[in-house]
């Protein structure tokens, strides 16, 4: 009688657990595409606040390229840069590149740099700083973040490019000095990488597949 019961039990669990696993499935089918299309428009939003849709014609959010240089783009995973064009011509390249020693831990950001190696703006995409002193990296927060655009290696110099306290010329918190200087470093890092490696992202063919999509094609 118990054996009996027991196997009811155990067959009662098991239909579950496939109905469970079935239901998530179910769920995940439905509510991928709107996901992917959500993660879309959160990206193309950052990508705006950086060049504006007047000033390229091509596809921004699917010209892109995948790059694994975890020295120079502070990210161990292949980070994605997004490139504007104007009538064919490069404009400018938007790069999802990290200052990995932040206080919190890294600091994604997009760095957008014309085609000239000139700053076009920079946004914190994500970051774990601590509130009230670390996060006035995001523009929401404070203007700090916007002092970047127009800036390039040459105005500052390569040398400047550092906190005040290490003598360079960007102001750092009143009690976090560990987050603006991750943040200077990571954002002169990646004007370097794009110096050294312009020519090779504007020309390199572009993903066969952008990553925020869903696994089917585009209708």
């Amino acid at each position: 009688m118990l054996t009996a019961h027991m196997t009811r039990s155990a067959i009662l669990l098991t239909l579950f657990s496939v109905m469970g696993t079935g239901l998530v499935a179910l769920t995940h089918a439905l509510t991928k595409d709107r996901i992917a299309e959500a993660e879309r428009a959160a990206l193309l939003r950052s990508l705006h606040q950086i060049i504006s849709e007047e000033q390229y014609d091509n596809d921004l959010f699917n010209d892109y390229i995948e790059v694994n240089e975890p020295e120079m783009l502070g990210s161990k995973e292949p980070v994605s840069i997004y490139r504007a064009r104007q009538q064919g011509e490069p404009l400018a390249a938007l790069i999802t590149s990290a200052a990995p020693d932040g206080y919190g831990g890294a600091i994604k950001l997009l760095v957008g740099i014309y085609y000239n190696g000139t700053l076009a703006g920079v946004r914190i995409i994500a970051h774990s700083e601590t509130p009230g002193l670390g996060d006035a990296i995001e523009a929401k927060r404070s203007p700090w973040i916007l002092q970047f655009s127009g800036l390039s290696l040459q105005t500052p110099s390569k040398e400047q490019w550092k906190v005040r306290r290490d003598g360079g010329v960007f102001d750092q918190f009143t009690g976090a000095t560990i987050t603006p200087r991750a943040v200077v470093k990571a954002i002169s890092k990646t004007l370097i990488y794009y110096q050294q490696n312009r020519e090779v992202i504007f020309q390199q063919a572009t993903q066969a597949k952008h990553p925020v999509e869903s696994d089917h094609e585009p209708d």
